[in-house]
């Protein structure tokens, strides 16, 4: 089975029958962008408040689809306001410096039944790395006002030091106050533009 590259996306834009790919925008009110990450003895939970983005999908052909996503690093919400300060400043997300956290495709591979792997470039910080997604396909309905929704799926562990993050503060008893990997979980409904 072909898959997608950067170099080839936009020979595919050209091949696909405007009749078959469609694009979606990503519905932020119905939609969830969040991440956990080790406390201590235990884990602390946020969300991003501020996100957009499109995909295009191809339901023939899935491996022609694509996303964009990006997110407001400075809309980071953990419900504690003084954390989230610390979270926005150079130790961490730098936002002043690095507003938009941006994941871009390159290739879409099916997996089994609704499951795909989506690779890419996910730019965090300044710093742009190379990752894979896998992401569930919910399917696509229609609303009561009959506009058609896609729904979209996935959870990656991220390594925070891979991208400048490495600020942490030593326990008494051995260790360190912060785990490396954060968990990411993505949620999105999308809503088909006419």
């Amino acid at each position: 089975m072909s898959t997608l590259t950067s170099s080839s996306i936009a020979n595919t834009a050209t091949t696909t029958s405007p009749a078959t790919l469609e694009t979606f925008s990503i519905d932020a009110d119905h939609s969830e962008v969040g991440f956990s990450v080790r406390h201590m003895l235990s884990r602390t939970r946020g969300r991003f408040a501020a996100f957009s983005g499109e995909v295009r999908l191809d339901r023939q052909r899935p491996e022609r689809s694509s996303v964009t996503f990006e997110v407001q690093a400075a809309s980071i919400d953990t419900r504690q306001s003084d954390r989230d300060t610390h979270l926005r400043s150079g130790d961490f997300f730098d936002s002043e410096r690095h507003p938009v956290i941006r994941f871009t495709s390159s290739s879409v591979r099916p997996l089994s039944g609704d499951r795909y792997r989506v690779s890419g470039d996910l730019e965090l910080r300044g710093i742009r790395k190379a990752i894979t997604l896998e992401v569930s396909f919910l399917g696509v309905a229609r609303d009561p006002w009959g506009n058609d929704r896609a729904g979209f799926s996935t959870q990656v562990v991220l390594d925070r030091k891979e991208f400048g993050m490495v600020w942490n503060a030593a326990l008494d008893n051995g260790g360190f106050i912060l785990g490396d990997d954060v968990s990411l979980t993505i949620d999105l409904e999308t809503v088909r533009k006419s």
